[in-house]
């Protein structure tokens, strides 16, 4: 069985992820900077390995992951900077946001693609955001990230696909999960979410065990997943 990565796997998309792989039968670590969180989810899920770091730390990936076998790498990790003006953010967090959203990523996916293109075959999957494709005001470095990572990926399948690696952009609208937590307030927060109408990190994770069972021969390169009925507006509150 092919051996998983899912990265952010501590809460939201991630984890559930990682829950529902797990359950079906894909060997999965996890991987996470809450110690606290990674121990209940290998609570919750017994036989998931966690993998405490973080990613931003090229050296202690590079030695947690020396020698590891990974045929399945979710780059899910990633974090919402406060909203508002671009000229308003403070420059730390227009660093960090890239860092996590963009370099991050491009830094792991550098270190195991070369195993995969060995092995002729793999599958690279990458959490983007519909903000990507439709960005709008008070978002426009965490649009920037994904819209790169939306290029990344497009690039990458253009260089790998002829080694039998697949490579999948998801695009999710509106998702309830803790990103905006610490963010927003707690009212605007629940504003966003009322009405039950967002989708739920659970859904993410049954389309990406649905990618994952197609034959090796398919390859779903983008996939939007949206909330049936309109959400709305998000407050800056």
């Amino acid at each position: 069985m092919n051996q998983v990565l899912v990265t952010g796997a501590t809460s939201g998309i991630g984890r559930a992820i990682a829950v529902t792989l797990h359950k079906a039968g894909f060997p999965v670590a996890a991987t996470g900077r809450n110690q606290t969180a990674l121990a209940e989810l290998a609570s919750e899920a017994p036989g998931i390995e966690t993998l405490c770091l973080d990613l931003s730390d090229r050296p202690a990936v590079e030695a947690a992951l020396q020698g590891r076998r990974v045929d399945i790498l979710i780059n899910n990790a990633g974090v919402m900077p406060r909203p508002g003006a671009f000229d308003a953010m403070a420059i730390e967090a227009i660093d960090q946001t890239v860092e996590v959203n963009l370099s991050a990523v491009l830094s792991l996916t550098h270190l195991l693609i070369p195993q995969m293109r060995a092995r002729k075959s793999g599958h690279v999957i990458f959490t983007g955001s519909s903000a990507a494709h439709a960005p709008g005001a008070n978002f426009a470095v965490y649009a920037a990230t994904k819209a790169a990572i939306a290029a990344f990926a497009t690039a990458l399948r253009a260089e790998v696909s002829a080694d039998g690696i697949r490579v999948t952009e998801l695009v999710p609208g509106r998702v309830e999960t803790a990103l905006y937590q610490g963010v927003i307030s707690d009212d605007a927060r629940a504003a966003m979410y009322a009405g039950g109408g967002s989708l739920q990190p659970s859904d993410i994770a049954d389309v990406v065990l649905a990618v994952l069972r197609l034959p090796p021969h398919a390859d779903v390169t983008r996939l939007d997943i949206m909330p049936t009925r309109p959400v709305p507006p998000i407050s800056l509150k």
